[in-house]
């Protein structure tokens, strides 16, 4: 086979492969909330830890550290006390839950809950309009700071 066709080959099955991940992402307007929480993941993807830690603690995308304490990442500046310490949450809480907690914690706690929907269309007023019909994580971001989460048990 000529390089060049051998090349397309590897393209095709590229965007096969890529197109079956997207396919599998659950849209932020298709997330089924239960009472137990949000079961199914996100994406079919498993979050990673260590990239969840990144947007856990970065500033310009989850800002979790703004609001809530973290032993883990004590050597990081300026953890907030609006919400509940983070330390033992996976102990305190399931993963469906905690999924459902950071798709749209107003789903789970109350409209008056200062706590964002990471991945909901629902962003509030007076936003950005370049904002407007976004999400503030991706799905495979909601399932990384899940799985970084999963590690902080008591």
């Amino acid at each position: 086979m000529p390089r060049r066709n051998k090349f397309l080959v590897v393209l095709a099955a590229a965007a096969t492969l890529s197109g079956s991940a997207f396919a599998s992402e659950v849209a932020p307007d298709a997330v089924e909330f239960t009472d137990d929480g949000v079961i199914a993941s996100l994406t079919g993807v498993a979050g990673d830890p260590a990239a969840g830690a990144e947007v856990f603690m970065n500033r310009r995308l989850g800002n979790c550290l703004a609001c809530h304490a973290n032993a883990d990442m004590a050597d990081q500046l300026f953890h907030g006390n609006v919400g509940p310490e983070m330390d033992g949450v996976a102990s305190r809480w399931e993963e469906p839950m905690l999924r459902a907690i950071l798709v749209n914690s107003k789903e789970i706690f109350t409209e008056e809950t200062v706590m964002p929907g990471f991945y909901s269309l629902e962003v509030g007023k007076d936003v950005r309009e370049e904002s407007i019909g976004k999400t503030i994580l991706t799905a495979q971001q909601v399932e990384d700071v899940l799985a970084y989460l999963g590690t902080l048990k008591e």
